[in-house]
């Protein structure tokens, strides 16, 4: 729960003097700072550059289908444009998007920490992942790689000539970076926590990332590890995967997907908790069924790694196998659902206010919701046997991951973004740009879902003349889209200087990263909090505000 605690207020009425931003000058500072916001900073300006860089290749994917024939670039051309999208937008931002940003930022501040638990393993991070992302630049600048984001061998190992080694590198390294910052959470929480901050007062944004950071540590190197056959079976021919020397190739699945799945578990449960935050305060009301929601965090963490045979049904596994995996694809369901409606629950009879974070949490509820029913047809068997490899494959991912994450995400950065800066962001232009992305998102996604069930197979650069309107009008779509996530780009680096000041506490909400100055101090705390309430605890806050102006009065 999140938490309230008797500390200075540190508000005022300009920007503190002194604050983590200006602490140190130069660009040295920065380059080896060891405070988790410094860190958390540079993480967001790395991903957004590789966000761009995903959305360029998404964007090319939708231009050549704008025609049924092929005929703006090769195929071959084609097939490296959807797989560095993939490979980009998956490992590059939608892995790291929350955990290392807003993760990074307040993780420690929730729980009365002056920083994470190893301050040089975070900053170490941030190094591995930029040099994951230079080995995927120099991939696209050598020629790029056309396997698919999923590297499925023998295609990987065998028959292709691209620069499968160079990227299966920087996705290595990559997983080294999500397995230090895994760790260090998990640290954190177990050995930093305030006086007074039980695990049972602990905000749920904390929950979300301490799951997925138990999924990172555990299931990060078994990708790790099939990464590496690959390369050593595509250099020096081990045969791990090749069947003509005693191998699998579908073992390179098992151990791919095992990792995979859990990774989008990885990647929505902390978007999960940034909704969580999100919605206790602008309905003004405590998370309802706080246990149930955290436990439900805990539940996705165990029940995703029972499930990534699901992706593997026409695959050659047995029948009892499909059943097994079929089921328990329908259970995972269930935790994400408690969240669903626990969530609506604490809107009912709250105090809902309509400020732009809010606008990305309906649209996440709305996006989400449909990403997970479409994932109960997927986990179907008759049903996955004929719509797996379609576009409603593509839709389903892209309502989970796009449609949910990038919204939480989203969310996230509008909500806490006056305590990351000090500065307001202008309210309107960020309402119409929330509004035009969950239009643009159904324009662009949800036809695919009707071109995928009408038989239009993925990853294919010519398709039938029949599919021509629907592939027309998602494209259409993902222009509107596209200016929809372009248009936060501007205001917020506009608000940087022009923006209002924030103040300690914008939208009067709970938590120990509210009691703080915006921006806050390198250290997080000027003394150590000792928490006496339980979170989301909007009647005490209520009280509080009250003596606070009958003092003043």
């Amino acid at each position: 729960m999140s938490t309230i605690v008797s500390l200075p207020d540190q508000s005022t009425a300009t920007l503190p003097k002194k604050n983590y931003i200006n602490a140190e000058h130069g660009l040295l500072s920065w380059l080896l700072t060891a405070d988790h916001k410094r860190i958390a900073m540079l993480y967001l300006f790395s991903i957004t550059f590789f966000f761009f860089i995903g959305g360029f290749f998404a964007g090319m994917v939708r231009l050549e289908l704008l025609t049924p024939a092929g005929d703006l670039m090769a195929a071959d051309t084609y097939n490296k444009m959807f797989t560095m999208h993939g490979i980009v937008m998956i490992f590059l931002f939608l892995v790291p998007s929350v955990p290392a940003t807003l993760g990074n930022f307040f993780l420690p501040i929730m729980i009365g920490a002056k920083d994470l638990a190893f301050p040089k393993i975070n900053l170490l991070s941030w190094y591995l992942y930029m040099a994951a992302g230079i080995f995927v630049i120099t991939t696209l600048v050598l020629g790029g790689v056309d396997t698919g984001w999923t590297f499925t061998t023998p295609l990987s190992t065998h028959y292709l000539n691209t620069h499968v080694a160079t990227t299966a590198t920087g996705i290595f390294i990559a997983g080294f970076s999500s397995i230090f910052t895994g760790l260090n959470f998990i640290v954190t929480v177990h050995r930093m926590r305030a006086p007074g901050m039980t695990w049972f007062r602990m905000p749920l944004f904390v929950w979300s990332n301490y799951a997925a950071s138990v999924l990172m540590v555990l299931g990060t190197p078994v990708l790790a590890i099939a990464i590496v056959l690959v390369a050593l079976e595509r250099t020096i021919g081990i045969g791990v995967f090749d069947p003509t020397k005693g191998g699998d190739p579908l073992l390179f699945q098992h151990l791919f997907w095992f990792y995979s799945h859990p990774a989008v578990y990885i990647m929505i449960l902390p978007g999960f908790g940034v909704i969580s935050e999100v919605v206790s305060t602008f309905t003004r009301k405590r998370v309802f069924g706080y246990t149930a929601v955290a436990f439900s965090s805990v539940a996705i963490a165990v029940f995703g790694f029972f499930v990534w045979a699901h992706h593997m049904f026409i695959m050659g596994v047995s029948n009892y196998s499909a059943l097994v995996f079929s089921l328990l694809t329908m259970l995972v369901a269930v935790p994400s659902a408690i969240k669903i409606f626990n969530w609506a629950f604490t809107m009912q009879k709250g105090s809902i206010t309509f400020e732009t974070p809010m606008l990305y949490v309906f649209g996440f509820i709305g996006l989400f919701t449909i990403g997970g029913l479409t994932g109960v047809f997927l986990g179907s068997l008759g049903m996955d046997v004929m719509l797996t490899e379609t576009y409603f494959v593509v839709a389903h991912f892209h309502f989970v991951m796009v449609g949910g994450m990038l919204m939480a995400f989203l969310a996230g950065i509008h909500f806490w973004w006056p305590k990351m800066t000090g500065r307001m962001y202008p309210e309107g232009v960020s309402k119409f740009a929330a509004v035009v992305t969950f239009i643009g998102f159904i324009l662009t996604f949800f036809p695919q879902f009707v071109v995928g069930y009408l038989g239009m197979p993925r990853r294919y650069a010519a398709y039938p003349a029949e599919y021509q309107v629907l592939n027309v009008l998602s494209t259409a779509g993902a222009t509107v889209l596209g200016v929809g996530y372009m248009l936060p780009l501007f205001y917020l680096a506009w608000s940087l200087k022009y923006g209002a000041i924030a103040g300690s506490n914008p939208w009067q909400a709970t938590g120990l990263e509210w009691q703080i100055q915006s921006p806050p101090l390198t250290e997080n705390f000027i003394e150590t909090p000792i928490v006496t309430q339980e979170a989301y605890d909007y009647e005490w806050l209520a009280k509080k505000q009250e003596r606070e102006l009958q003092h003043v009065g």
